[in-house]
């Protein structure tokens, strides 16, 4: 029966990023990396990809909603409870890409284990959040990779 199924939110902070703009893009590892995230997620059943404002995490989010024909919606990253009640109110497999400072809040929020801060130059984490029916949270830490 489907509605048993558990939901599933998959949480990782942006790739590699150049580190002179105010908003910097992606550096080549960085989108290596963004590419072995959609590789790694094309299968999972993903159904919404949220991603802050930044281009460094619209650019992690972008080759998996290639992959699977799906419009990136932006959040606001001070606003971390509303993106977590948006992901509940949509239901089903999401991934949300965020940032070193975002990223521990949001596993939090939606009750997971964030285990330790995420350092400056620390970009493999991926978070694997599964939400039973009835609200128990099973944290998985995966990691990714940037070729």
């Amino acid at each position: 029966m489907a509605s048993a199924d558990p939901t599933i939110i998959y949480l990782v902070r942006h790739g590699e990023k150049g580190s002179v703009d105010k908003d910097p893009a992606l550096t080549t590892q960085g989108q290596a990396r963004a590419r072995n995230i959609a590789a790694m997620l094309k299968t999972t059943g993903i159904a919404h990809i949220y991603s802050s404002t930044a281009q460094r995490t619209r650019q992690t989010a972008q080759p998996l909603a290639t992959e699977l024909g799906l419009q990136v919606q932006v959040y606001d990253p001070a606003q971390s409870a509303k993106l977590v009640g948006e992901v509940k109110a949509a239901g089903g497999t999401a991934l949300v890409v965020g940032h070193s400072n975002t990223v521990p809040e949001l596993v939090r929020l939606f009750g997971g284990k964030p285990g330790s801060d995420i350092g400056e130059d620390e970009f493999d984490r991926l978070y694997q959040l599964i939400v039973e029916k009835d609200g128990q949270v099973t944290t998985v830490l995966l990691h990714s990779v940037a070729p």
